[in-house]
């Protein structure tokens, strides 16, 4: 597809955004606050806003590759602070999503350079619950788990980044909550990993 089909696209979407709503630019432009932070997959079949239904606008998102949350990660870190401290925001939602493709590279190997050293997040919680995975049959079953218990290591990690902690410890309301998304249906689920305080 050539990139000029892209610049068309939007030409026609900007236009049917104006007719449907003659001031939804304008109203776009004048205010950002949204009330949750998704932290989700930079997958291209999980299109955040689209799959829980809100507008530009209504939902701060972060994406990288197996929605990973990392402390030493300055960009997530950044979204962070600045979704809490300036947007007060009030949910932080990690999405995974069964399929997730960083989540599979982590159960093998032949990954090399800076992939490689983004997926060891990955494979530090596939360590954490080896013996759970080992237990399961077939590469499949461990692959939609891990998906799963890669959304609660990443729910653990936000709640250690200092933005987190101290806006609990200012009695900022603030939740953090596990997602996971699936492909063949569409449907979220909540991974009841959910944490409103600091431990």
């Amino acid at each position: 597809m050539p990139l000029s089909t892209l610049f068309a696209n939007n030409g026609a979407w900007a236009a049917a955004q104006t007719r449907r709503d003659p001031q939804f630019f304008e109203r776009l432009c004048a205010i950002q606050s949204p009330d949750y932070l998704w932290i989700g997959c930079a997958d291209s079949r999980v299109p955040a806003n689209e799959i829980v239904g809100l507008a530009p606008g209504e939902l701060f998102v972060h994406r990288n590759v197996a929605n990973v949350v990392s402390p030493d990660d300055v960009n997530c870190t950044a979204v962070l602070q600045y979704a809490i401290e300036t947007l007060k925001i009030e949910h932080v939602i990690v999405c995974g999503h069964y399929g997730c493709g960083g989540v599979e590279a982590a159960l093998g190997e032949g990954l090399h350079g800076p992939v490689q050293r983004w997926i060891q997040h990955v494979r530090d919680a596939a360590s954490r619950h080896a013996l759970e995975l080992g237990r399961l049959q077939d590469h499949e079953a461990r692959w939609r788990r891990l998906c799963e218990l890669n959304v609660v290591h990443q729910v653990e990690s936000v709640c250690h980044v200092a933005a987190v902690r101290e806006a609990w410890q200012r009695g900022q309301p603030l939740m953090v909550h596990g997602w996971i998304y699936d492909l063949r249906d569409g449907l979220l689920r909540d991974l009841n990993a959910t944490v409103s305080t600091a431990s």
